[in-house]
């Protein structure tokens, strides 16, 4: 049975900045909570087509094609890592890109990374939007493992990224 999730955050940075800082596969660790010790083990990247005239680059940016073979620490006090591999679908400068599950603790999954300029309070800055389609797998038992941890955690993940999203872009400005 599929499942949707949907998180947004806003931040006071432009969207060139958070969209560069997003499609740079290095910052993905950086995104995650520490204690999943994730880890970017290898990358594949495909360059994305130059951006439109004007627009701000992203040297390091993964476009769509890219593969990105990650590791992270499923629980955080066991040392075993779990394999993801994530290949780039979509991609368009300062706007979305998206990535899907080659291989992963997930039966399926899409998730799609949209960045909108937005102002609050008469300050400019980026909505950052998560949308994420999955599957668990494993039919009843997987229903109740998402009900009981997996939807949880991934709450709890994205939680722990908004936290520490405002400091990240800071310090890469």
């Amino acid at each position: 049975m599929p499942h949707h999730l949907e998180f947004a955050d806003w931040v006071p940075h432009p969207v060139p900045q958070v969209f560069s800082f997003f499609s740079n596969p290095q910052n993905l660790p950086r995104l995650m909570p520490p204690e999943t010790h994730t880890r970017l083990d290898r990358l594949e990247l495909t360059r994305p087509a130059a951006p439109s005239p004007g627009a701000r680059s992203a040297p390091h940016a993964a476009g769509a094609g890219s593969i990105l073979f990650t590791s992270f620490r499923p629980v955080s006090w066991l040392p075993l890592r779990q394999t993801w591999i994530a290949r780039i679908v979509e991609f368009e400068w300062n706007h979305h890109f998206a990535d899907v599950q080659q291989e992963g603790p997930f039966k399926s999954w899409h998730h799609r990374h949209e960045f909108l300029a937005d102002s609050r309070q008469g300050v400019n800055g980026t909505l950052v939007r998560d949308v994420i389609d999955y599957e668990v797998g494993m039919g009843p038992l997987g229903k109740l493992a998402n009900a009981l941890f997996v939807a949880n955690q991934i709450r709890s993940m994205f939680a722990a990224r908004q936290k520490a999203l405002p400091g990240l872009l800071s310090a890469s400005s």
